[in-house]
């Protein structure tokens, strides 16, 4: 449901305090900006007014980085000759150099999850997708990424990094057009790392940073 719908329940429960908790684990003025600015909006707007906290982002956070790790284990196991794509959502160049944190924060969770894995040699890089317009986006793009390694006869491996459930962007744009865009220059090994989900280590991730918010630091 729409924040506006979201807001109307809440002031019927009457809370003592609203915690935001973005499902987005990097912070951007495009994503979680933009959500956090319309909750606020709707209770102006509805004169509510109530003790209210946010967590920003947890792109580091250990259990987070965990989670990663694990899902991204039970696909490469075994696997020879893979390229490890992490794919996130792109932006505009000209966002990050306003200051956005979004592809920063981006870099810190990958390197994170890299040394986690801790796997010699390992062959990796850090992509965008979803690229429109005619504005110049941050890169390397994904599709570019992809064609490149499949011509190479890499096994593909693409890792969602800034989403954390399946929606339009991980089941069509990775599961089905990156497919057929890798297949179609010579790629028969493609696998697709799960979305985090409801995987444990990251319910311990959500967890631990609500009932800690009063010590939340990033």
């Amino acid at each position: 449901p729409r924040a506006e719908n979201v807001v109307k329940e809440v002031i019927h429960y009457n809370p003592e305090e609203v915690l935001l908790m973005p499902l987005y684990p990097q912070c951007s003025a495009a994503t979680s900006g933009s959500s956090i600015k319309e909750w606020n909006d709707i209770c102006l707007k509805n004169h509510f007014k109530v003790k209210t906290s946010t967590i920003c982002c947890y792109p580091t956070d250990e259990s987070f980085i965990q989670a990663h790790k694990d899902e991204i284990i039970k696909k490469i196991d075994n696997l020879k000759n893979f390229k490890l794509i992490f794919s996130a959502h792109g932006l505009p160049e000209k966002n990050i150099k306003k200051g956005d944190p979004y592809q920063w924060q981006v870099e810190q969770s990958v390197n994170k999850i890299v040394q986690s894995l801790n796997i010699e040699n390992l062959d990796w890089i850090l992509s965008y997708q979803s690229r429109v317009g005619p504005l110049k986006w941050i890169g390397p793009s994904t599709d570019d990424i992809i064609v490149d390694n499949a011509k190479n006869g890499k096994h593909i491996v693409l890792v969602p990094i800034a989403f954390v459930s399946e929606h339009s962007e991980t089941l069509v744009e990775l599961d089905i057009e990156y497919k057929k865009l890798a297949e179609d220059n010579g790629c028969n090994q493609y696998t697709r790392v799960s979305a985090l989900g409801t995987n444990q280590d990251y319910m311990k991730c959500l967890s631990d940073l609500i009932i800690g918010k009063d010590n939340y630091k990033f």
